[in-house]
């Protein structure tokens, strides 16, 4: 059963991360991302197709870009620590 979450982000050029993922296999179907750098968020969506959340989570947070505190990597990776603390 696919559910989607939307995640605002923050510190980023991208706007907002849409997740669609399996509850039961805690799977991430696709992902949708508005703004941003167009072919690396092309790459990250297909890297990130079928994978764990768990995996992806661990594998993205705390990725910054520049300068920055954060990256939209980590933000993708801070949208599944909310869809974990949702769960709860």
């Amino acid at each position: 059963m696919s559910e989607t979450y939307t995640h605002i982000c923050h510190g980023t050029c991208s706007s907002s991360i849409t997740i669609e993922y399996d509850k039961f296999t805690n799977k991430i179907i696709d992902i949708n991302v508005v703004g941003g750098c167009n072919g690396n968020l092309k790459g990250i969506k297909a890297l990130v197709k079928d994978m764990d959340m768990d995996v992806v989570h661990d594998k993205l947070i705390n990725i910054r870009c520049g300068t920055s505190l954060t990256s939209c990597p980590n933000q993708l990776a801070i949208a599944i620590e909310e869809i974990k603390s949702r769960a709860k």
